[in-house]
């Protein structure tokens, strides 16, 4: 079947429309991982060959609003000086658009894509958001509706992959216009990869069962379904199983630390735990409280596991960029509970500078590489790159540092 999906595939080539929309569906039902290759020799034989693909041309609002999308997801630059075609001689988008809701949800989905300065997408977001929603309390089709009060709950582009497919294959399944083939492929593999990660999750739940720690430290989080919701989230692919299980159990390790610097551990007890995490080595197991000796103990025992494993591989390299990032981590955790603890407000650059680190999103982007396979090279070291901290990824962690402080400002204040 996945065979017949190709050739569906690559029937479309001489119609870069037919093929962009093809795509389209390929990435939404979920199925996309298994063409990647091809489809982005099809979409590079796109751009090269339409050079009015951003420019004039007479595609109408869905085609235009879905060409932009697809491509700038795929990292083509798009112009989005070609919505200007949809706007009337007051420099308005024409009412007449909102008459065409399929095109309005495209442009919607596409106005999240936008970049700083497109002042005409943030124009396009309100106009069609407003109509969208307008458009719920008139006569659209039930079908439609539904992925309206979707798509208005979520755009695509925040969506996560799993969940989105989930949706669409039902969306798909309602289409008139749906591929039996395609539905059916969709189907069969959704349920293929959810048993694999059924089978994991099962796993993970022995594996922490199995250390006790709950019971052996109360005051922890126990959150193994949720941590490994989000690894499913970075990376669901059958292919990454791996992966994602070596990220699940970190997520559980860091959860158990950052627990015990937040709430449990005294700043004297902390200090010593801090630096024992520096020298990384069991003698300093006795130096430690008896619950402190438990976290130490899964700490450097875990990481040993994975050292080996990724010995025989020739990939033990991970490891030690791995850990130093923890001890970076682990190093800011003991400055926060001393900010705590002294009831110190530190200068907003001040926080930010530790806030950052204590985020865990350069540790954890390190876990995500970890037990990955031959995407990642000593040659193309992705770790190097991360340590490096290119600006892309220092401005996505500070959004989400405030993001989680927001969240964590608004379940503090229902609390009291």
């Amino acid at each position: 079947m996945k065979d017949k999906v190709n050739e569906m595939l690559v029937a479309t080539a001489n119609d870069p429309v037919e093929e962009v929309s093809l795509i389209n569906s390929l990435s939404r039902l979920g199925v996309s991982y298994h063409f990647q290759a091809e489809i982005e020799v099809q979409l590079k034989h796109i751009v090269k060959s339409q050079c009015n693909l951003g420019g004039d041309n007479h595609y109408d609002l869905y085609t235009s609003s879905l060409l932009f999308r697809v491509l700038r997801q795929h990292g083509y630059k798009m112009s989005c000086s070609n919505f200007n075609k949809f706007k009337d001689s007051n420099g308005k988008f024409n009412e007449i658009l909102t008459s065409n809701v399929k095109g309005m949800l495209s442009l919607y989905e596409a106005t999240h894509l936008r970049l700083h300065g497109e002042d005409i997408l943030e124009e396009a977001l309100t106009f069609s958001k407003a109509h969208l929603i307008k458009s719920l309390t008139e006569n659209s089709s039930p079908h439609l509706a539904k992925q309206i009060i979707n798509a208005l709950e979520l755009p695509l582009h925040k969506s996560m992959p799993r969940l989105e497919a989930l949706k669409f294959i039902s969306f798909y399944e309602q289409d008139e216009s749906r591929n039996e083939t395609l539905l059916l492929f969709a189907k069969l593999d959704f349920n293929r990869v959810q048993l694999l990660h059924q089978q994991e999750l099962s796993h993970l739940s022995s594996w922490w069962k199995d250390l006790d720690l709950p019971s052996k430290l109360p005051y922890i989080r126990d959150r193994v379904i949720e941590a490994y919701f989000w690894a499913v989230a970075v990376y669901f692919e059958p292919y990454y199983s791996r992966a994602r299980l070596m990220f699940c159990k970190i997520t559980m390790l860091l959860t158990v630390v950052d627990d015990t610097y937040d709430s449990y551990g005294t700043l004297e007890e902390l200090r010593l735990f801090t630096d024992a995490i520096q020298r990384w080595d069991i003698s300093a197991l006795d130096n430690l409280p008896d619950y402190m000796k438990i976290v130490y103990s899964f700490v450097l025992n875990f990481f040993d596991e994975i050292h080996n494993d990724l010995t025989e591989e020739e990939r033990s390299y991970r490891v030690s960029y791995t850990k130093d990032m923890m001890k970076e981590m682990f190093t800011a955790y003991l400055v926060e509970a001393q900010w705590s603890i002294q009831n110190y407000v530190p200068p907003l650059d001040e926080y930010f500078r530790t806030a950052v680190v204590t985020a865990g999103m350069f540790a954890y982007t390190a876990s995500i590489f970890l037990g990955m396979g031959e995407e990642i090279t000593e040659k193309n070291n992705a770790f190097e790159w991360l340590l490096s901290r290119p600006r892309i990824l220092s401005a996505t962690y500070d959004i989400a540092r405030l993001k989680n402080d927001m969240t964590s400002h608004k379940v503090s204040a229902i609390a009291i």
